[in-house]
């Protein structure tokens, strides 16, 4: 691998929620500015990705963020709509900074569906300094949705669980029914909604 070489790093945040997008970051890190403290964004304390996500969108050489709805999850299921927003950064990043990455590394096991070559490595978020930084900016673009949905509907605790399947949402959920924000595909929301249909 050339030393000159352009990877971009992509990861996304959001899978496992009920509610809520799904959201991806794509970054190309710039070797002469290089970000101490990156790390698989789930070991971070929320106030330290904040801070990096500050510092990567200022020292990166590109990145963007990109999501899926939770319609778009209920069409055409969370691991497509994950590939999806994954394509949606990469190609936003290389048309927004007039850049071509020479070589894609995708946390997980699948590659979207993109014009540049493209692999993918398991737990690359811990691997990978680029797929860290990507991880972090899609979690944290993730999490300020889930602020914003909570101002939205705050009878369910969007801020407090992200979404997440805890006691607290589901009980949230069964109390208060499914909101728009909701994923219908996924099995604690569908329940809900059957019952709440009879």
């Amino acid at each position: 691998m050339q030393a000159s070489q352009l990877i971009c790093g992509v990861d996304e945040a959001g899978r496992g929620p009920l509610a809520g997008s799904v959201y991806a970051a794509a970054v190309i890190l710039d070797p002469s500015r290089p970000i101490a403290g990156l790390a698989d964004s789930k070991k971070l304390s929320e106030k330290k990705r904040d801070a990096l996500s500050i510092e990567i969108k200022q020292h990166a050489l590109a990145w963007a963020i990109a999501s899926c709805s939770a319609a778009e999850i209920d069409q055409i299921n969370i691991l497509q709509a994950s590939l999806l927003a994954m394509k949606r950064a990469i190609e936003l990043m290389s048309t927004r900074f007039a850049v071509r990455p020479d070589l894609v590394q995708v946390d997980g096991t699948h590659c979207p569906k993109i014009t540049f070559p493209c692999v993918a490595i398991v737990q690359g978020d811990s691997k990978v300094k680029a797929i860290s930084a990507a991880s972090i900016l899609a979690k944290v673009a993730r999490d300020a949705q889930l602020y914003e949905l909570d101002k939205q509907y705050p009878q369910y605790g969007f801020a407090k669980h992200k979404g997440y399947p805890t006691a607290l949402h589901l009980e949230m959920l069964a109390l208060h029914g499914v909101s728009p924000l909701h994923r219908l595909s996924y099995a604690p929301v569908r329940r809900l909604s059957a019952s709440s249909q009879h």
